[in-house]
């Protein structure tokens, strides 16, 4: 009920998820049930057994503060979607509402896996060679060297079974890929991720990245904490906005000649914009959690919701949330012997 574009259009995404025959036994559609009974007309699904509503009276405003949200409007959609992924009638949770509030509600509800302090916020992000996953993006601003091994498990275990990487490639943010360069958290983090990978391939960790090696394609997953992390998604967001919309105004400003070279790259153009889409994967996993919950792009379309319950059946299907917590216990285990900090 919190996205911008409407009930309407997350309908629609459940009936095309439904249709392409990603939506495992079905979609459980929370929130006000005489707009959400309109919208299934609308797409031919309203007797259709696949569907069923979850009535919520009250909504999480983008407005709201978190905490006071989800404990005084106990029957938000956002807060009751939560509930049916804890108690086991729904597999999953997807939403395009609050993400504070999304988050707080899955800390509070769901509750993290035994041997994960924090949970956090993952990303799909496009490079020149495929896609990375960058963690955390701002579920835990205020994080320790454990909770940054405990993302890269996570993380190592979302890119086996969301993206289909085989043995992904690990790398920890930084200012400066040379030893001892960057903060005493990425310090000890390198020196924690040096030691699992050392006598074990689970994880292929390759070292401390800079900022301009996000995107050339040499990692798979980024660990950072989430105050870094959030500030790099909302920084490359606004500037992918910018080029955008520049070039736009550079070939409607400048001449004739400027405009039909503008023509001529379109295509190539449609070619760049569909290998950068942000919703080809949907939704932020937040990762650590009892339960598989995802958090779709406030003004997400119809295809990203539809992306994003692909991706929620596909890791539930493959087991995430026992593979994330596998190999976080192992870490654990590991990081008992693992040589105190200098």
């Amino acid at each position: 009920m919190g996205a911008d574009r409407g009930v309407q259009e997350m309908v629609a995404g459940a009936a095309e998820a439904i249709r392409n025959g990603d939506a495992l036994d079905g979609v459980v559609i929370v929130g006000d049930e005489a707009q959400i009974q309109d919208a299934l007309k609308g797409e031919g699904l309203a007797d259709d057994q696949r569907v069923k509503i979850f009535h919520a009276s009250q909504v999480v405003e983008m407005s709201d503060k978190p905490l006071q949200a989800i404990r005084k409007k106990k029957d938000a959609s956002l807060v009751r979607m939560v509930e049916l992924v804890k108690e086991g009638t729904c597999a999953a949770g997807i939403s395009c509402g609050n993400t504070g509030a999304l988050m707080a509600a899955g800390q509070l509800r769901l509750r993290t896996l035994d041997g994960v302090d924090r949970a956090a916020l993952a990303t799909v992000w496009p490079s020149e060679s495929g896609h990375f996953l960058l963690l955390d993006a701002g579920a835990n601003p205020m994080a320790k060297p454990e909770h940054l091994v405990h993302y890269a498990m996570m993380g190592n275990a979302y890119a086996r079974d969301a993206i289909g990487l085989k043995q992904p490639r690990i790398g920890l943010l930084s200012i400066g890929t040379e030893e001892g360069k960057g903060t005493e958290l990425t310090s000890r983090t390198h020196d924690l991720l040096k030691f699992l990978s050392a006598d074990d391939d689970r994880l292929n960790y390759v070292g401390l990245i800079e900022g301009f090696q996000l995107f050339n394609g040499d990692v798979d997953v980024v660990v950072t904490d989430g105050f870094t992390g959030n500030v790099v998604l909302k920084s490359s967001e606004a500037l992918y906005k910018m080029i955008t919309n520049v070039l736009k105004q550079e070939v409607k400003s400048s001449s004739a000649l400027t405009a039909l070279g503008g023509l001529l790259i379109k295509p190539a153009i449609g070619n760049m914009k569909e290998r950068l889409n942000p919703e080809r994967y949907g939704g932020a996993p937040l990762l650590g959690l009892r339960g598989t919950v995802l958090k779709s792009h406030g003004s997400s379309s119809r295809d990203a919701i539809s992306n994003a319950i692909r991706i929620a059946s596909q890791v539930v299907e493959r087991k995430l949330i026992s593979h994330v917590h596998n190999d976080v216990l192992w870490a654990n285990e590991r990081l008992k012997a693992a040589p105190a900090a200098e």
